[in-house]
This record gives structure tokens, C-alpha cells and sequence, in this order.
């Protein structure tokens, strides 16, 4: 069993930026694949990045791209979505997920291991 813990969401302007955590415990943190996922009241979970084991190749939803920076420590068990230039529309409760192999996938159904989530809202 993996858990997740997420934290850094919060209240921002838009243009703002800010820098959300998962830290995960129990089994080993490698070498599975890392993701976020997010979920706007009334809308179905949305994935937003992903990042393989040693962090060589991430994967965005275009809406993020060039705006939003996965990335992981592996000997913290973390991993990082910074986010910056943030929109009104980035406003949802933010889940980190892990799946128990490095294969990579935007598929929600496909990760094995879930946080509970962090509100991130973007005031314009």
C-alpha cells in the first residue's frame, strides 16, 4: 500500500503561482509513475501531469503546458506540481496518484494509489 498526502493548495489572484506537495509512505516510492489529476465541482477528474519514475519524461494536459512543472524527489518520496501564470479556470480540488508501474497513462482508472486532495481556487 502506498499513501498519499497532498498540501500547498490555497486562495490565489490569477497570474498567481503556487507549488503543491505529495508525499507518499509505505511501500517504495519507486518506481512508479507519478500524476495529478484535478476536479472542478460538477465536472469529471481531469488529468493534468505526469512524470516517470526517474523524472526523464513529463506529460501535460495542453491547457498547463508552459504554465504548470511536475517534478519529484525520490529519496523525500515527493512529488511537486508548481504551478504558475494560474487562471480562474485551474480552480478544482487537486489529487496526486501513483500507479504501481512506469508505464505512463493520463487515465484516471489506471493509477492505483490516490490522495485526498487539495483545494487550489483562482480568484480573477
Amino acid at each position: 500500500q502506498v499513501q498519499l498526502v497532498e498540501s500547498g493548495g490555497g486562495l490565489v489572484q490569477a497570474g498567481g503561482s503556487l507549488r503543491l506537495s505529495c508525499a507518499a509512505s509505505g511501500r517504495t516510492f519507486s518506481p512508479y509513475l507519478m500524476g495529478w489529476f484535478r476536479q472542478a465541482p460538477g465536472k469529471e477528474r481531469e488529468f493534468v501531469a505526469a512524470i516517470t519514475w526517474r523524472g526523464l519524461n513529463t506529460y501535460y494536459t495542453d491547457s498547463v503546458k508552459d504554465r504548470f512543472t511536475i517534478s519529484r524527489d525520490n529519496a523525500k518520496n515527493t512529488v511537486y506540481l508548481q504551478m504558475n501564470s494560474l487562471k480562474p479556470e485551474d480552480t478544482a480540488v487537486y489529487h496526486c496518484a501513483a500507479r504501481n508501474n512506469n508505464r505512463a497513462t493520463t487515465v484516471a482508472y489506471e493509477y492505483n494509489y490516490w490522495g485526498q486532495g487539495t483545494q487550489v481556487t483562482v480568484s480573477s
